[in-house]
């Protein structure tokens, strides 16, 4: 029996995209940072005919949010559909003074969960946040990555510094910027949902042609498989769109980077701040690193959250045993979260590695199967590992006390999980 199409486009406007499939055809390029990011994002608004989402944790009114902000400001006030929507968490210090930046200008702006009354910290599911960094035009650009609208050299909680922080980000042209746009309009329709979800709902069910004709566009790729033709050039490429959510997609970032090192031949790199995967993560890149495959960790040396650092360390010994590289990165704050496996599996995203991203945020990420594309990323990060302190010397027999710290975080993870409504093994 057929689904009721009604309800299948409901689903989509609130629920995001269907599971991930490759799609040839993307021209893709790697960006790192806001200095790199901000300019071609502002560009491709100022060149928007339609309309325009974005959707982010961090919007902050520092130099960077103050040009982004004026792009969206001008082109909604010449006709285009501008719709912001931002964490109510991320962007708990700086809504009166982005609202102020917007002015008299039609962009229509939410807040997911907000936290502008006491009561509101005490409603279910606020530990879940919007933690996607989302921009979609007209259906045909879009820019997924780490990227808050921030300045590389300010962080909200530390200040300026005078080196950028390490991050990234991808501009995507072609049919997937259609699934990054799907995203972003479902947090934005589900941010507005508490005040004004009967016109978002309305306006979903009028506008089923291009939610139908992406619907079509996946049901055509699932036949194809996980991977593109061994024959596919490598300009267009084929990328999948991965997202993490709530109700169809819970495990899929964690599921694609598992699969992803399992099939590892050669290499696996993987740069991240935030670090504590689950059993499962664990035990295939211990698996990797025993069939010889090279597996480096980029980590943070430069901490922001003690608690953080905490938990990724106290798996140190444990891969490091197995042959897994861990490197700690000190030039500045580390906040990428990107991977390269066999220089030709990458992915970009917002995704970190640990119980927030994994099992509860609401996450994006892009993957890309393209050599060019995976050894463009493999220089950024031996640039960033040349200039990184390797962890050294043999991995230490902590003995009760090593048993006792992991239990400690791992009773941590599993005590913050309940709490936000997920029980199970970790």
């Amino acid at each position: 029996m057929n689904p009721n199409p009604r309800a299948e486009r409901l689903a989509w406007a609130w629920g995001g995209v269907g599971r991930p499939a490759f799609v040839g055809g993307n021209r893709v390029e790697l960006l790192q940072g806001g200095d790199e990011l901000f300019p071609r994002m502002c560009a491709a608004i100022a060149a928007a005919e339609r309309e325009v989402w974005l959707a982010t944790y961090i919007f902050d009114d520092d130099r960077a949010g103050r040009a982004v902000a004026r792009a969206l400001s001008e082109a909604a006030e010449r006709g285009v559909a501008v719709q912001l929507v931002v964490d109510g968490f991320g962007s708990i210090n700086t809504l009166g003074r982005l609202r102020a930046l917007l002015g008299a200008a039609p962009v229509r702006l939410e807040v997911f969960r907000p936290l502008d009354r006491w009561w509101a910290w005490l409603q279910p599911g606020q530990m879940r946040r919007l933690h996607q960094k989302l921009c979609a035009v007209d259906g045909r650009c879009a820019f997924v990555g780490g990227i808050n609208i921030l300045d590389d050299r300010h962080d909200p909680n530390h200040g300026w510094s005078e080196a950028p922080r390490l991050d990234f980000a991808i501009e995507v042209r072609g049919p997937l910027a259609a699934q990054v746009q799907v995203t972003a309009r479902a947090m934005w329709a589900r941010a507005n949902l508490g005040h004004g979800w009967r016109e978002e709902l309305r306006s979903v069910l009028r506008s089923a042609a291009p939610v139908d004709q992406t619907l079509d566009l996946l049901r055509r790729l699932r036949s194809r498989g996980p991977r593109p033709d061994a024959g596919a050039s490598s300009e267009p490429v084929a990328a999948a769109f991965v997202v993490r959510d709530s109700l169809r997609q819970r495990r899929a970032i964690e599921r694609s980077y598992i699969e992803a090192i399992r099939g590892a031949h050669t290499s696996v790199d993987i740069a991240v701040p935030y670090f504590y995967p689950g059993i499962g993560f664990r035990r295939s890149l211990r698996q990797a690193a025993g069939r010889g495959v090279r597996v480096r960790l980029l980590l943070q040396g430069k901490i922001d959250y003690r608690i953080a650092a905490l938990a990724a360390r106290v798996l140190y010994d444990e891969l490091r045993a197995h042959g897994v590289r861990i490197f700690e990165y000190t030039p500045a704050f580390l906040h990428a979260k990107v991977a390269v496996v066999d220089s030709d599996w990458a992915t970009v995203g917002s995704s970190n590695i640990d119980p927030l991203s994994l099992l509860l945020n609401l996450e994006a990420n892009v993957v890309v199967r393209d050599q060019g594309f995976a050894r463009a990323l493999d220089a950024r990060l031996e640039q960033a590992l040349a200039v990184s302190q390797e962890v050294s010397g043999a991995p230490a027999r902590r003995g009760w006390r090593g048993w006792l710290q992991r239990g400690f975080v791992a009773w941590c993870a599993t005590l913050y999980l309940r709490l936000a409504g997920i029980s199970g093994r970790y």
